[in-house]
């Protein structure tokens, strides 16, 4: 387990989060709410994530069956965290927002089916691919 710091890009809303395996549960999903706000995220277990400042700034917002809820500075509109879907007991962190840490830090990110989500498939989740970070240089 790694604890690590973060905060969203004002500096409004501060956290620590406890990411149970690190960096191994890095993803990235093809829903359409992901999709268009392109996290890669990291998993932290239930009580995982301490809002240690700007608890008010947060904003929350929840679609399609309203079980996943997801968690927004108010004052810049980034996304911190968001309860999962799958798995409730499960928060996943905007790894853009820890300290010292950015999305290019990594050079393979699995990519999950939300498209086709377990939830309504009764499936397991599916890969759907890997986003690849080649550096320029």
């Amino acid at each position: 387990m790694t604890l690590h710091t973060g905060q969203c890009h004002c500096g409004a809303v501060r956290f620590r989060a406890r990411l149970g395996d690190g960096f191994a549960s890095i993803r990235r999903c093809t829903c359409s709410y992901c999709r268009m706000r392109g996290a890669v995220v990291a998993m932290a277990e239930a009580g995982g994530v301490e809002i240690l400042e700007g608890a008010e700034a947060l904003t929350r917002y929840r679609f399609h069956t309203g079980s996943a809820e997801h968690f927004f500075c108010a004052r810049c509109g980034i996304y911190t965290h968001h309860q999962r879907r799958s798995n409730q007991a499960l928060y996943a962190v905007n790894v853009a927002c820890l300290d010292g840490v950015s999305p290019f830090d990594f050079a393979a990110v699995p990519v999950m089916d939300g498209v086709n989500h377990t939830n309504d498939t009764g499936r397991p989740t599916r890969r759907a691919g890997t986003l690849r970070f080649i550096p320029a240089d």
